[in-house]
């Protein structure tokens, strides 16, 4: 008796426990405010993990130092004696043509655009030819560039206002030319300071990759990352310091594997001092 009620009584215990830690486990998952706030603890510390090595440029914010205008000084006397021949890689004539050639480089490279445009710019070479061709005429030309249709349509309609609005001359000022169809910030400010050499600093996705990683700026967004690099740049070098990032990031400082190790400026770049 003594032994059946040992076992009775244990296997009482086993089974009360039991019952009871389902009971506080269905609880727990059961309960929509307890699971909230453990989605939130999560979040907070998955935000607050230590993961430099996995890091955007938009995470390099915790970086001690800031770029002095003599450090700045250095980093453009080393890129420029590196990059002597850095210029704008797109092939053109003209502003149109530049105009053109840039709407057709968004999410494109420009090997690419420069593929289709040394055939394009022979057969249609000015605004003119340009009015005469139908949306699906331009298609069929640029067929090879990602978004073809959309900025066959866009580069159509540009068209149409440069010759209502403009007397056919891609105008000299960004408010003007972002007024245009197909025409952001960034293709303005590269038809600026290219075409027509006036000072201006297009961000770009390898501005923004270099320019972020090394220090010069320290934002997440393009028209801060331009802000931040105009005050930090001199007026004088924004048109060459352009080149010379772009030129940085698509032989260097690329996005998924930089040759950090063959870096000229590694000892002044907030990541390259972390590897």
């Amino acid at each position: 008796m003594i032994q059946c009620a040992q076992f009775v009584d244990r296997k009482g215990i086993q089974l009360f426990n039991k019952n009871a830690k389902e009971n506080k486990n269905t609880e727990k998952m059961s309960s929509p405010k307890k699971i909230k706030e453990l989605q939130k603890n999560k979040e907070r510390k998955d935000k607050n993990e230590d993961t430099d090595e996995n890091r955007e440029p938009k995470d390099i914010k915790d970086a001690k130092d800031t770029k002095d205008p003599e450090e700045i000084n250095k980093i453009f006397d080393i890129l420029d004696k590196t990059y002597p021949n850095a210029h704008c890689e797109l092939n053109y004539k003209t502003p149109f043509q530049l105009l053109v050639s840039t709407i057709l480089s968004a999410q494109s490279t420009d090997k690419t655009v420069n593929k289709v445009t040394d055939r394009l710019f022979v057969k249609y070479p000015s605004l003119n030819e340009f009015l005469q061709l139908s949306e699906e005429e331009l298609e069929k030309e640029i067929r090879e560039i990602g978004l073809y249709r959309n900025k066959a349509k866009n580069i159509l309609n540009m068209c149409r206002e440069l010759a209502a609005r403009f007397n056919g001359q891609v105008p000299q000022n960004r408010d003007d030319l972002m007024s245009l169809p197909g025409v952001g910030r960034k293709t303005a400010n590269v038809v600026l300071s290219n075409a027509f050499g006036i000072p201006a600093l297009a961000v770009d996705t390898h501005v923004f990759r270099v320019s972020n990683r090394i220090g010069l700026a320290n934002s997440d967004t393009v028209e801060k990352t331009e802000e931040q690099l105009m005050e930090a740049i001199p007026k004088e070098k924004w048109i060459k310091a352009h080149h010379w990032l772009i030129w940085h990031g698509r032989r260097i400082c690329h996005a998924r594997k930089p040759k950090c190790h063959e870096c000229p400026i590694k000892m002044y770049c907030n990541m390259g001092r972390k590897i």
